[in-house]
């Protein structure tokens, strides 16, 4: 029997947004990994690096990226323009269309989907160098979706040391193959962390897999991030522009290699 991926994906054309320089997905292949965190450090990079940036959270039930900007639902909503961050990183996500932040978004697929695609083809985003989409974990409808209406430039895959990266990695590749998506590179996230009695590294989840998966799959590995409490606190603060990272930096590098 065919996939979803293998009967769809002729027959959806992708809409196009030539305003819109370069549009990368971040996905991963399960949750609880740190995908929403660095979709915000690549848009925050982005932008520290002179680059107009902007985020479309995919993530429509679980999203997190407007806490991490300190933006609020029941703040002025004007139409189809995107909200705005400090740094003038454009954002729009359902959360922030919610009358509270804590109502449970109760959606079946075709209505994830239609709100992803409106997010896309109506906002009024303007010009942008990168906007960078926040992906639900999996390989189910939302990145169905994106994968087949938006021409993307490329996916980042987060990972983390478990022993089931490897797996749910190469799940994610093959979703992004058979919808002839490039994969940019793959960030293996919470790989250790630093004592901040001895400073010694810890590898709390396990030995590092970043290098063992990029030698296996041929994705190239971007970085190793920690766990690291003041990241935490700054997301969680609204505040996480102010973080500094090297993470775009890195993407790029990749990229001209």
């Amino acid at each position: 029997m065919a996939s979803d991926t293998s009967q769809q994906k002729g027959k959806i054309e992708k809409i196009s947004r030539p305003e819109i320089k370069h549009v990368i997905a971040v996905g991963s292949g399960k949750g609880g990994v740190g995908k929403s965190s660095i979709t915000a450090l690549l848009a925050v990079g982005a932008r520290k690096e002179g680059f107009k940036a902007g985020i479309l959270d995919a993530d429509i039930t679980g999203p997190s990226i407007p806490k991490m900007f300190g933006l609020k639902t029941g703040q002025e909503h004007r139409g189809f323009l995107p909200f705005e961050s400090s740094l003038d990183i454009k954002i729009m996500s359902l959360n922030l269309l919610l009358q509270n932040e804590d109502d449970p978004v109760i959606w079946r697929g075709p209505l994830i989907g239609g709100a992803i695609k409106q997010f896309w083809a109506d906002v009024e985003w303007g010009e942008l160098d990168y906007l960078f989409i926040d992906l639900p974990p999996g390989t189910a409808d939302a990145p169905l979706t994106v994968m087949q209406i938006i021409p993307l430039d490329g996916l980042v895959i987060v990972s983390s040391p478990q022993d089931l990266a490897l797996m749910v990695v190469k799940k994610a590749l093959k979703m992004a193959e058979a919808m002839n998506v490039p994969v940019m590179g793959l960030v293996e996230n919470m790989s250790y962390l630093i004592c901040p009695h001895c400073m010694e590294k810890v590898e709390v989840f396990g030995p590092s897999k970043g290098e063992e998966i990029s030698k296996s799959t041929g994705v190239p590995l971007l970085d190793t991030l920690p766990l690291d409490k003041k990241l935490a606190e700054l997301c969680d603060n609204g505040s996480i522009e102010q973080y500094e990272s090297e993470l775009f930096k890195k993407l790029l590098d990749a990229q001209h290699k």
